[in-house]
């Protein structure tokens, strides 16, 4: 399906008919114990979709696979503002790139191999896309240009080389040795297998791909930025989205966002390009072809309809958040992880032992670094406010009676998804966290989290679950129909944050884009027959069990030896614990 890029319905009656149809695909797509949302009903293998996308006819360019890659421990993305920033190189943006969308192993079962990446994906199945617009670099290119990234080649394909008023026009609204970053998503990908309720997941990729962008930036000592103003028809025309003869017979790409990376941190983020920019984009030398990912494909009309509503126009740049850090600098810890490492032992699990726990420094750790508040990656990354709170299904926390929690990263809204609730919950506020972390009601409440999952044992066995509940009217109302693709996002940064926080705790986590929608509000006493507050998405952390009838192997010992260092020919370096196949 083609972008729609043309000017949204203007005036509140178009506004509120786009948000009619956004709130209609959310209904329609919701799954029930007696009625899963509309799917293919089967596995169609012979049109699988190809999970790499190339462009044919275009110049290729190699990047290095760096060996030592020197990043700093892990913990010090969030505690340290003295990673030094290293300079914009072929090295450090291939490191960056492979570090964000790139590949950590390959997985092999009877003859099958699939890939895993820095970036994880609903079923493995990888829509998402990413672009790169960049100046003139020294091993690359004597031009700037745009580029598409081949993550199972760890190349640039140059679709572009721009003229002399795009490089001025972007020169002017980048601080120096910045460049742009683009996300989008060929929803067929997830379609193919997810019917109707795809949409929603190629949503929370492009979360999950953000968060990626914004850990691997600040593992290099960059920062990453959302340039949230631009709308969908301004994403396409610097990425070439909107040239339709060069998707002719290929599946479509819809844009998603531009994130502008800044290799001086101290620099201020830019409010938007400049003036001419995408016009000069545009007007550059284009080159390439996309290549067809699926002999044959079906057609989902409610994807159509809901990409139509929420279309994103350009719009006026947010408040600046503060980004400046506070507290005392944690002091370095040398045998720590570093943040490549963590970043590329990343595993979604596929199933928990139902025994591991979890500490209570460790629990609250990770649930603090879910709050947008706290200047760390991802979220000065972002200027669009929290409307995301966490519902906490605790099993196995040592120090926390097991039972139903919630995390209120909005603590404003306490009092209104308080009255929403129903009204025998305790609410007792667990003033030792130092959060607005609340219990609702305490038990053994395993079974509820499993069955809420789409009867997954795994949100039961693990030392906990949640789900991400969004305040879902409020934010199309106030924001347009657009914002509901912006909720998902929210959901798939908090769950990058989750995924890297497990890994440096000695466990493992998976994103579940399977639960009953309902039951979860039923579990709250939400009123069904008003979607003010919404979940969006499951994620649940513990102890994974391996599958051992899988071999891993390395993610890049299918290039030639000469393109990668002895230490990055090996398979990745034995776990403690297990780990699963997943995206």
């Amino acid at each position: 399906m083609a972008p729609n890029n043309s000017t949204p319905p203007s005036g509140a009656g178009g506004m509120s008919d786009a948000v009619g149809r956004v709130r209609a695909y959310h209904q329609r797509t919701k799954h029930m114990p007696e009625r899963y949302a509309r799917g293919p009903g089967y596995l169609d293998w012979a049109s699988q979709p190809d999970p790499f996308r190339r462009f044919s006819g275009v110049r290729v360019v190699e990047l290095p696979l760096v060996g030592d890659d020197g990043t700093p421990p892990y913990d010090a993305l969030f505690h340290s503002t003295e990673t030094p920033p290293r300079p914009l190189t072929a090295e450090s943006l291939g490191l960056f790139l492979e570090l964000s969308l790139g590949l950590t192993a390959w997985k092999e079962l009877q003859g099958t191999r699939w890939a895993l990446r820095s970036n994880p994906s609903s079923g493995n199945l990888h829509p998402t896309e990413g672009y790169v617009v960049l100046p003139a670099l020294a091993a690359l290119s004597d031009r700037p240009g745009m580029y598409h990234y081949a993550p199972r080649e760890h190349a640039l394909e140059q679709r572009c080389v721009l003229g002399e008023t795009a490089q001025n026009a972007l020169a002017a609204g980048l601080p120096a040795g910045g460049f742009l970053v683009g996300l989008t998503s060929v929803h067929w990908r997830e379609a193919w297998k997810y019917g109707e309720r795809a949409y929603r997941y190629c949503q929370h990729d492009v979360g999950h791909a953000l968060g990626a962008l914004c850990f691997a930036a600040a593992a290099l000592g960059w920062r990453a930025a959302l340039l949230s103003a631009l709308s969908d028809a301004e994403v396409a025309g610097l990425l070439g989205l909107d040239r339709a003869s060069d998707f002719a017979g290929a599946e479509t790409e819809h844009p998603d966002l531009i994130a502008a990376v800044l290799t001086d941190p101290a620099a201020a983020p830019p409010r938007g390009l400049a003036e001419g920019a995408v016009a000069g984009v545009r007007a550059g030398h284009w080159a390439g072809t996309a290549n067809r990912l699926s002999p044959k494909r079906v057609d989902w009309p409610a994807i159509g309809t809901v990409e139509d509503a929420a279309v994103k126009p350009s719009t006026p740049p947010l408040p600046l958040r503060d980004a400046a850090v506070t507290g005392a600098r944690a002091a370095a810890i040398h045998d720590a992880p570093r943040a490549a490492e963590i970043i590329r032992q990343r595993r979604s699990a596929v199933a928990m032992d139902g025994r591991t726990g979890l500490s209570l420094d460790a629990f609250l750790g990770m649930l603090a670094r879910t709050l947008p508040d706290r200047p760390h990656p991802p979220w000065t990354a972002i200027d669009f406010p929290a409307r995301i709170l966490l519902c906490l299904f605790v099993h196995r926390v040592d120090g926390l009676s097991p039972g139903i929690y919630v995390l209120m990263r909005d603590e404003t809204r306490l009092d209104a998804f308080r009255a929403a609730c129903h009204q025998g919950f305790a609410w007792r506020h667990v003033e030792s966290s130092g959060m607005p972390l609340y219990a609702l009601d305490l038990g053994d409440c395993r079974r509820a989290a499993a069955d809420a999952s789409c009867f997954q044992e795994i949100a039961g066995d693990s030392a906990f679950s949640l789900a991400m509940v969004a305040d879902f009217v409020r934010t199309l109302e106030e924001d347009g129909a657009w914002a509901y693709r912006r909720l998902f996002w929210e959901t798939g940064l908090i769950g990058q944050v989750l995924y890297l926080e497990a890994e440096a705790a000695d466990v493992r986590s998976t994103g579940m884009g399977c639960y009953f929608d309902d039951i979860v509000h039923r579990l709250l006493d939400l009123d069904l027959a008003d979607d003010a507050w919404q979940s969006l998405y499951h994620f649940t952390v513990g102890g994974a069990v391996e599958d051992e009838r899988l071999t891993t192997l390395p993610a890049y010992g299918h290039l030639p030896l000469e393109r990668t260092s002895p230490s990055r020919r090996a398979p990745p370096r034995p776990m403690v614990r297990a780990g699963g196949d997943g995206g």
